[in-house]
């Protein structure tokens, strides 16, 4: 069967395109390309469905599928309605429209929207406002292009992480900072401020080899183009999780998080991988086994007077992790370079700021740490 080629928009956070591009390249998607705020590949639907199920780090999977110039509303009135619509939406599942206009001469998304709306009511194909489909128009340049947003819910949204506690990250971020540190699934990762159990539970999903779409619905599997028997076939695919006997650790003050972390991890199906444990920082002791990374999401103290309170306990982290985790590596999230500094670790150059809850964030490495201790705090 011949394939259509589309170009397939991956969504990444700002900043960390090119780690979206790295696991884009690792899972076969042909020649992936960075771009502002993502990644673009090429393919079929079976390769959107793909990029759907497997990929961690997407936000979402979009697909354009048509474009045109458009010099004025009579003519994207008139060029939309020639448009084959049936062959990518179908006449009993509703759409809505979402139009941005930039550097055109059609400059009024509104009315855009509305010539737009009216092609595809033309087609046979319904609107509303709370539709399961979003067809998105750009209008750049006096270029219309049309795409589809193929994931419905964001990516992020993995169906296993029903409790979560104070800003929790989310599962599709905290993959790329994964993928970042270099974490490939082949050692042991410990978060020792862990909430809701993210780190840990994307960790322990990917040592597994689960896919982290595996059990969730998408927005493709109500478009025209859909196969139900080949998606099932390439959901199918993986023959459950695989055993590393590696362990993944978290540990929290707070014996709520740690109850919560210990039932999402439950939900994903990865909870004999893992341990759970309420600890405080002076208490955390390094796991039996080889060493692996430390990843940390402490609090930023973006409120105003919260910072001063936090310096001592980055400092205590950073004391405890010199002192016992020789040969671990460190990533640790923060807005805030000078409560990094504070733990006085060996930070590598820090990486790019991402976009998270308003705030700008930064991740921030070690090598591994040295043996014997000593660090200053």
């Amino acid at each position: 069967m011949t394939e259509t080629a589309f170009e397939i928009f991956l969504m990444a956070p700002p900043g960390l395109e090119p780690v979206l591009r790295d696991e884009a390249a690792q899972a076969g998607f042909a020649d992936p390309q960075l771009v502002p705020g993502g990644v673009t590949i090429r393919g079929g639907w079976p390769e959107v469905w793909r990029a759907n199920l497997v990929l961690r780090g997407a936000g979402r999977v979009s697909v354009t599928f048509a474009s045109f110039r458009a010099m004025h509303l009579a003519q994207l009135d008139k060029r939309a309605r020639k448009l084959d619509w049936a062959a990518v939406l179908r006449p009993d599942v509703p759409v809505k429209v979402e139009t941005t206009c930039r550097k055109s001469k059609i400059y009024h998304a509104g009315a855009a929207t509305q010539r737009i709306e009216g092609a595809l009511t033309a087609a046979g194909i319904p609107l509303a406002a709370d539709a399961p489909i979003t067809l998105r128009a750009r209008i750049e340049d006096d270029l219309a292009t049309f795409s589809v947003d193929t994931s419905g819910e964001p990516l992020h949204k993995r169906g296993h992480k029903v409790a979560v506690g104070k800003a929790p990250m989310r599962e599709t971020l905290a993959a790329l900072f994964l993928r970042a540190c270099g974490f490939d699934g082949t050692e042991p990762v410990l978060d020792p401020m862990c909430g809701s159990g993210t780190f840990v539970i994307e960790a322990a999903e990917i040592a597994a080899g689960l896919h982290p779409g595996r059990t969730r619905g998408f927005a493709f599997e109500s478009l025209a183009s859909f196969d139900a028997a080949a998606w099932e076939r390439m959901r199918a695919a993986p023959t459950g999780p695989r055993s590393t006997g590696l362990r993944f650790h978290g540990s929290d003050r707070d014996q709520g998080a740690v109850q919560n972390a210990a039932a999402n991890a439950a939900r994903a199906g990865v909870a004999e991988a893992c341990q759970f444990t309420r600890a405080a920082i002076s208490d955390l002791e390094r796991p039996e086994g080889p060493a692996g990374l430390v990843i940390v999401n402490p609090p930023y103290g973006a409120r105003i007077g919260d910072r001063k309170l936090l310096f001592g306990l980055y400092g205590a982290l950073g004391q405890v992790l010199m002192q016992r985790f020789g040969g671990w590596r460190v990533g640790l999230v923060t807005s805030d370079g000078g409560l990094a500094k504070a733990t006085g670790l060996p930070w590598l150059p820090p990486g790019p700021p991402v976009p998270h809850g308003g705030l700008k964030i930064t991740l921030w490495q070690t090598a591994p740490l040295p043996h014997g201790g000593g660090g200053k705090s």
